[in-house]
């Protein structure tokens, strides 16, 4: 049985998707842009803040789960500028503690509203 999961404190859907959908134990979370909640406009800021701010988005989604980042399984990370992978590196690692979960990291041309990252996860509740 699908669970959909929903949260104010993240982005709304900008699609014809749910933030995220929980079967069982299992989450499938939903990509995140560095979109702000409240406003659902881009963060200010630098590439730094357009990662925190994704991050703090999947934060949310996994917290309205039932979860945290820490039980995150699998990481997709999409960069239009795979310069920055580096950078996205030093940020995971104040969000993450060892072990850290599975993860791929995607150069791609472009994302929605011209984002230079998106995350999605599946997350595996304890």
């Amino acid at each position: 049985m699908k669970e959909i999961i929903n949260t104010d404190k993240a982005p709304q859907a900008i699609g014809t998707y749910s933030q995220a959908v929980k079967v069982g134990k299992t989450v499938y979370l939903s990509g995140q842009i560095p979109l702000v909640p409240e406003t659902m406009e881009m963060v200010e800021g630098d590439f730094e803040a357009n990662v925190r701010r994704v991050f703090d988005n999947l934060s949310a989604v996994c917290e309205a789960a039932g979860g945290s980042l820490q039980d995150i399984a699998k990481l997709n990370i999409f960069l239009t500028d795979l310069g920055n992978f580096a950078k996205v590196n030093a940020i995971m690692a104040e969000y993450f503690e060892q072990p850290y979960p599975a993860r791929a990291a995607i150069g791609i041309a472009s994302l929605p509203k011209d984002a230079e990252v998106e995350m999605d996860g599946v997350l595996e509740l304890p």
